[in-house]
């Protein structure tokens, strides 16, 4: 006879920009989705935004349950930021995407193979995710697991 197996469900990436959120209104998004860490992907984990830097926002999300890590390895490099703020998100989606098999891979294997552990958020500033290098990240994921589910929130 066969084993009788449950089968495991798939692994889930979600991904959040704060841009025109309130701390308040971001931490909701996350726990409606029963998100239990946030990896920050922002090379430097500072904002203009209050509540959105590194400290206050890690101690907003350890008060509310949530575990916190930056990732400065996951981080868009200055040069190629400024090419997705200009409008060529073409070339910073290339030029990104080369960042990350030129010394980030690990940073982004780590991050695929503990994602079947927690339910992971990845966090940057923009809205649209589209115009964010946490897209690449998320298609970097999928590509490497294609069992892994991204949901933008």
């Amino acid at each position: 006879m066969g084993e009788n197996r449950k089968a495991m469900p798939s692994p889930s990436l979600f991904t959040i920009g704060y841009e025109g959120r309130s701390p308040e209104d971001f931490l909701a998004r996350l726990r409606e989705n029963g998100v239990e860490r946030v990896v920050d992907v922002r090379e430097l984990p500072l904002s203009r935004r209050r509540g959105f830097s590194k400290t206050p926002l890690a101690e907003l999300l350890d008060r509310a349950g949530i575990r916190y890590e930056h990732v400065r390895a996951l981080g868009n490099p200055k040069e190629t930021r400024d090419k997705y703020k200009s409008g060529d998100v073409t070339t910073g989606i290339r030029e990104y995407r080369a960042h990350l098999h030129n010394g980030s891979y690990g940073a982004l294997i780590d991050l695929a193979e503990s994602l079947s552990d927690t339910p992971t958020c990845i966090l940057c500033f923009e809205a649209d995710h589209t115009a964010c290098h946490r897209d690449v990240i998320a298609d970097a994921v999928t590509e490497r697991d294609p069992g892994v589910s991204v949901i933008h929130l």
